[in-house]
């Protein structure tokens, strides 16, 4: 073991970066060298950051009159593939840090615990060993990941800083050559789908903290298995520090998950679809009329996040999450029967607190549940939010994009 150590020191040396189960100083130098190295990164011009905040705005604009959500975009930007690993770093961070916990562990549980008196402080060198491992992967899945998100708030986590609205034009270009759509129009209906999650995530104040903790209470209850560890530690050469580049932790979690991690799973694809079905009915609703080839455009982007890109499967199999909306098409109709009995106040009002949202089960009657779930009563002079998500009491006011401050929360969660 110590002749193992000592083969891994120059490794180390690079290991030691920052604190908690991850090197994530390491996981931001591998995801840059990467990207840089392999698909490129290329430059934001001045013609691309401008037309990407005009598209932004104007659909900030067609959004006004199909929801009662306030506009949620203070800064409107565009990113370089690098510039969204860097502004979605700490939400990773979150994400990740409970499963790397476990993985360091099993990889230290690998040292008998004879040895581990033996080692004294070099048994330290382990966990570090463990961050460098996962960190280095993870930055390689990050990398990955860059080359195919067409904007922050594209996988339908609040990844991105609060109030920035940004899209990634090089990637906007890839997608489109397979689309035969006007790249003008894809830019928009990004742009839509972009303000739509700025006003969803920036003015219900629960929302953001509720998916995140759900990932959260999942991600802690992941095994990993230890056989799977013990194979891919066998892999490693001593002599040869260089061989851990080729190590690969993907499938190394336990298939069975507990009752606990199936409720938290249930509750996030729950989220993630009335999330994305709420997105999905607010911008093909705002874009009907406007965009010629809007369905085209729905359909296509219905399949992407239902279907998922090679790199997002990458995340999955390493963090052992996916990220997917289960039921998607399902939370989409439901919305829009919504919409139709009680309207675009008495939807969105159904944002205020999270017991008020459907359910799963409600997903398989939209129309039954949109006239009978709640009493229309319970919601009569509080069917508009405020700028900062709570309930309003005057339904003649209507809040003005001035008073948008996402993060804010006056409290407004609890039920009327």
């Amino acid at each position: 073991m110590q002749q193992f150590l000592a083969g891994l020191q120059q490794l180390m040396a690079q290991s030691q970066g920052g604190s908690g189960p991850v090197n994530w100083d390491l996981a931001r130098q591998v995801a840059t060298t990467s990207l840089n190295s392999e698909g490129g990164d290329p430059a934001v011009t001045p013609a691309d950051k401008a037309a990407i905040q005009e598209a932004l705005r104007l659909a900030d604009l067609w959004l006004e009159p199909v929801t009662a959500l306030p506009s949620g975009v203070v800064v409107a930007t565009a990113w370089n593939r690098n510039e969204w690993i860097y502004n979605t770093m700490d939400v990773w961070k979150k994400l990740a840090d409970p499963v790397a916990e476990h993985m360091v562990a099993a990889m230290s549980d690998l040292i008998p615990p004879e040895a581990r008196a033996q080692l004294g402080p070099m048994s330290t060198m382990i966990t570090a060993l463990g961050g460098a491992l996962f960190g280095g992967q993870f930055g390689q899945a990050l990398a990955k990941l860059a080359t195919e998100v067409l904007s922050a708030g594209e996988i339908g986590l609040p990844l991105g800083p609060a109030g920035t609205a940004a899209l990634i034009p090089a990637n906007l270009r890839v997608y489109g050559e397979g689309l035969d759509v006007d790249p003008n129009e894809l830019r928009l209906f990004v742009a839509l789908r972009e303000a739509a999650h700025q006003r969803l995530f920036g003015h219900v104040p629960w929302l953001r903290g509720h998916i995140l903790n759900t990932v959260d209470t999942y991600a802690r209850g992941i095994r990993v298995d230890r056989e799977a560890i013990e194979e891919a530690m066998r892999q490693i050469d001593p002599q040869d520090p260089q061989s851990m580049q080729g190590l690969q932790l993907e499938g190394v979690f336990a298939q069975d998950d507990t009752e606990q991690q199936r409720a938290a799973l249930r509750r996030l694809e729950t989220a993630l679809a009335l999330v994305e079905g709420w997105v999905c009915h607010v911008v093909e609703t705002s874009a009907e009329g406007r965009l010629p080839q809007v369905q085209k455009l729905a359909e296509a982007f219905r399949r992407r996040r239902a279907a998922g890109g090679p790199a997002e499967s990458t995340f999955a199999a390493l963090v052992g999450l996916e990220l997917r909306p289960r039921k998607l098409r399902e939370a989409a109709t439901l919305w829009a029967a919504l919409t139709e009995h009680r309207g675009v106040a008495g939807r969105d009002a159904l944002w205020g607190h999270p017991d008020l949202l459907p359910s799963e089960e409600d997903f398989a009657d939209p129309a039954g549940y949109a006239q009978s779930q709640l009493d229309l009563s319970e919601l009569e002079g509080f069917g508009d939010l405020d700028a900062n998500g709570g309930f309003k009491t005057d339904r003649d006011e209507k809040p003005g994009p001035e008073q948008a401050e996402p993060g804010e929360d006056d409290g407004g969660t609890s039920r009327p």
